[in-house]
């Protein structure tokens, strides 16, 4: 039976991608004040992942929760990466991670694997436990080895009441959806395929999370950058690169009608999955403690109904190629700079 109706998780999640060094570093001074300004403004989901920075971002974490009573946050953290020594002679930028190569990568979603990958984590995050453990981007490596053994092992392990929950991270929807299907899974971590800019690719993932009873955390709300400033510049990146024209002119429609009820398109972006009853919470990639604080406020901003009224009646139709075709394309597995985690 599934256990994600007894996991309730906030809101608002702390996406640690960044103590990872995602694409540059993050000083400790930085990382210090982050979780500290997390906790201060009530986030209580921590979400982190071997592949952020080579163990770095589960490390860093760990250390910041140390000083904080275990039973009051959850944390999340994924399998189907183990690290293994590397060469230690470079750098792991091609992976967008500012950390040297002291590790390397390797794909294994087999049940050894798994298990091992848990108990690995639990070690670096300094933690008896973890509350949840997803899938990481299965699409990316053994897919069906991640089916036919990664996810009945997770079940498995939740039954042991080694975790409370388990699912699967991705972008790709189809790959979500047959996840959801197993009736395996209490959660996916679904990233950028529902947000307040894109939804027609998920109709499908969304009722059948409804119909299964599986939650949805959803990350890179801003996809990519494109929602993330309410003055929606030229230079907007979407999927990782250069906003299409048809991308833009969306966004910038979305804004008016954020400025018509004095809120914002941020504003509008972070609170907008959660309108849907399957998405639980909304988990986003936070470096500094004024990240943290600017999310928070957007979180906790009321936005008048007659707002998502125009929003709804907006037509996205115009935007609705572009979408399709650079879904598929490939973009960073760690998450955006202002985006949440996958």
């Amino acid at each position: 039976m599934s256990a994600a109706p007894q996991l309730e998780l906030p809101r608002l999640g702390f996406g640690a991608a960044q103590l990872g060094n995602l694409y540059r570093t993050t000083s400790d001074e930085e990382a210090d004040g982050a979780v500290a300004a997390a906790w201060e403004a009530g986030i209580r989901y921590f979400d982190t992942a071997p592949h952020y920075g080579i163990g770095t971002s589960e490390r860093r974490l760990g250390q910041r929760l140390a000083g904080y009573p275990r039973e009051e946050y959850l944390v999340s953290t994924k399998v189907g990466r183990l690290l293994l020594p590397g060469p230690g002679t470079g750098d792991d930028m091609d992976s967008a991670f500012a950390v040297p190569d002291d590790y390397v990568r390797q794909w294994d979603f087999s049940e050894v694997g798994v298990r091992r990958s848990h108990a690995e984590s639990l070690q670096r995050l300094g933690l008896h436990r973890v509350d949840i453990l997803f899938a990481h981007d299965p699409e990316e490596g053994p897919t069906e080895q991640a089916f036919t053994e990664g996810l009945p092992a997770l079940a498995r392990m939740r039954e042991e009441g080694l975790v409370r929950a388990v699912g699967v991270g991705s972008k790709d929807v189809a790959v979500l959806l047959r996840a959801v299907r197993t009736g395996l899974i209490d959660l996916v971590m679904l990233s950028g395929r529902y947000t307040l800019l894109e939804q027609a690719g998920a109709e499908e993932l969304l009722a059948a999370c409804v119909q299964h009873d599986v939650g949805i955390v959803a990350v890179s709300v801003f996809n990519s950058g494109l929602l993330a400033q309410h003055q929606v510049p030229e230079n907007a990146t979407y999927e990782y690169a250069q906003a299409p024209a048809a991308m833009l002119a969306r966004a910038r429609q979305l804004a008016r009608i954020a400025e018509q009820y004095s809120v914002t398109l941020p504003d509008l972006a972070v609170q907008y999955p959660l309108r849907h009853p399957a998405v639980r919470s909304v988990v986003l990639g936070m470096r500094t403690a004024a990240q943290v604080r600017s999310n928070a406020q957007r979180m906790s901003t009321e936005i008048p109904t007659a707002a998502w009224a125009d929003v709804e009646r907006t037509d996205p139709d115009a935007a609705a190629g572009t979408v399709a075709r650079t879904a598929a394309q490939p973009g960073t597995a760690a998450g955006g700079p202002v985006d949440g985690t996958r």
